[in-house]
C-alpha cells in the first residue's frame, strides 16, 4: 500500500517585496496564498511597515521593512509588481543588495510583471532569459542589462522565476513551489 503524502513547505520561509502604493494586488495576494496554502512561512516586506495600498484596493501591512530581510533564513524572495514598482523598488538599493545577496546564495527570486526588472537592475541576469511585462522601459532594462527577453508569460533561468504580469500571479506562485520542492530535502517533502 502506497501511502500518498502531500507536498509541504512547513519550515520554509518566503519574503514577499511590495511597492507602498500601486502594486498590483493579485501579484502579491494570489502568491501569498499559494504559499501559504502548502504551508509556508511568509511575511510581507516594503519600503514601510505602515500599511500599503494595491492598484486594485487591496492592502495590507507589511511584517517589515525591505532593510530588514534577512536573507540567509529565507527561501525565496518573490517581487510583485505593479506600477508603484518602477517608482519605489526600481532603484531601491536596499532590496537590490538583498537580489545580489539572494542570487550569491542560490535562493529561489520571484519577480512578476514590471518588477521582472529588478533582477536586471540588480546585475543577475546577464546571459540568463527571463520576462517581464512588455512595457518599453521595462524592456531596454532587460536588454540594457544583457537578459534575454522570453515572450511568455513564465519563465525560469536557473533560480530566478519571472512572470509576465497578473494574468500569470498563479503559474508563476506554482513555478516558485516547483522550483522550492526541487531543492528541499526529500525528508522535507513528506
Amino acid at each position: 500500500m502506497v501511502i500518498f503524502m502531500e507536498f509541504s513547505l512547513d519550515n520554509t520561509e518566503i519574503v514577499l517585496v511590495a511597492a507602498p502604493e500601486g502594486f498590483r494586488d493579485e501579484e502579491l495576494f494570489v502568491p501569498e496564498d499559494v504559499f501559504s496554502g502548502v504551508g509556508a512561512f511568509v511575511l510581507t516586506a516594503s519600503t514601510t511597515k505602515k500599511p500599503i495600498y494595491g492598484s486594485q484596493g487591496g492592502s495590507t501591512l507589511p511584517d517589515l521593512h525591505i532593510e530588514d530581510i534577512k536573507v540567509d533564513s529565507l527561501n525565496a524572495l518573490v517581487i510583485a509588481g505593479g506600477k508603484g514598482a518602477r517608482e519605489h523598488l526600481w532603484h531601491n538599493e536596499a532590496l537590490l543588495r538583498k537580489v545580489r545577496e539572494a542570487n550569491e546564495k542560490g535562493k529561489v527570486i520571484g519577480a512578476i510583471c514590471i518588477s521582472g526588472a529588478i533582477p536586471a537592475i540588480a546585475g543577475i541576469m546577464r546571459g540568463r532569459r527571463g520576462t517581464v511585462y512588455p512595457d518599453t522601459g521595462a524592456l531596454e532594462v532587460l536588454k540594457e542589462n544583457g537578459e534575454t527577453y522570453v515572450n511568455e508569460g513564465v519563465v525560469v533561468d536557473g533560480n530566478v522565476v519571472t512572470g509576465a504580469g497578473p494574468t500569470y500571479a498563479k503559474e508563476f506562485a506554482e513555478t516558485i513551489l516547483a522550483l522550492l520542492k526541487e531543492r528541499l530535502p526529500a525528508a522535507a517533502q513528506m
